[in-house]
């Protein structure tokens, strides 16, 4: 090959890979830290960053009812973690509509002003936390990765990127970073029904015994790990008085309430502190409207 022919080959070789650099999507661009409290960690043709959130929930902790343990402990930790001290990642799980979002949401309410920010990660994005915490490390911020009704199916990438990120990587965590995750699942896979049964071998599997331990491994990496239970019909009514209070139904009108939202509450199959909620919403609107001026007699 000619010196010629050579030079003509580096020349288009450099071509073709300025093209594949304008294709290929680069590092994550840092945003603007100022625009908002919470942030999205989005994917769109190929290209990731975070998108500001500019409409946050108006949930406050104060809103949140009969979880008085699980609240305290993690805003516990959560003001340790403002204060530069030690704390945990959080794994909350439990029944659903019991509070579990609304608690992570209600943190960011109340500390925003203290430094604290929320990124929120789908789980299938959890593959992407290394360069999410190359974004966060060395801001002033202090910043809670929050992933949402987390589960996993066998097999699934992003369950080791997530056992890896919270203490498995020779890298570790930035120190302003940590983890919350919520799930209705205690161990975030699925368990089955073999698994309680004596170990044994079963289709090839050496050592099946540590393939179930693989399963509870994950949930063992949160240093707080809260558990949330379906509320009792007291409990289901006392978080309908407050919204209803909280929505300015008069207090009569609130006590003869407690039936219809009893009935409420089983045509949903749950007595949660969501559809205790949902059942306040529509019983003040239809107030509101001139609908239910017989409601609650």
């Amino acid at each position: 090959m000619s010196a010629n022919e050579l030079e003509f080959l580096l020349a288009r070789a450099e071509r073709v890979l300025a093209r594949l650099e304008a294709i290929l999507p680069g590092p994550a661009p840092a945003p603007d830290w100022d625009a908002a409290r919470a942030f999205l960690w989005r994917r769109r043709h190929g290209r990731v960053g975070l998108q500001a959130v500019t409409a946050l929930s108006a949930i406050r902790l104060r809103d949140l009812r009969d979880i008085d343990e699980q609240k305290a402990r993690v805003d516990r930790n959560t003001r340790q973690f403002l204060a530069g001290r030690r704390a945990n990642n959080v794994l909350l799980t439990g029944a659903r509509g019991s509070g579990k979002s609304s608690l992570v949401k209600a943190l960011l309410n109340e500390y925003a002003d203290k430094g604290l920010r929320v990124i929120e990660v789908d789980k299938t994005d959890l593959a992407d936390l290394p360069e999410i915490m190359e974004l966060l490390a060395g801001r002033p911020e202090r910043f809670i990765v929050y992933c949402d009704d987390l589960s996993f199916e066998e097999g699934e990438a992003a369950y080791k990127a997530l056992k890896s990120a919270l203490d498995g990587s020779v890298s570790g965590m930035a120190d302003n970073v940590l983890i919350y995750a919520t799930s209705n699942r205690r161990h975030l896979m699925p368990e089955y029904h073999d698994e309680n049964r004596p170990v044994r071998h079963a289709d090839g599997e050496i050592h099946p015994g540590e393939a179930v331990e693989e399963k509870v491994s994950l949930s063992e990496r949160f240093g707080l790990w809260l558990s949330f239970y379906p509320f009792g019909q007291d409990e289901y009514l006392d978080i309908v008085g407050y919204w209803l209070q909280v929505f300015g139904v008069p207090e009569a009108r609130i006590d003869g309430a407690r039936q219809e939202a009893l009935q409420w509450a089983l045509m949903r199959g749950s007595r949660s502190g969501r559809v205790a909620w949902q059942f306040a919403r529509d019983f003040a609107g239809r107030l509101d409207s001139g609908e239910g001026e017989d409601a609650g007699r």
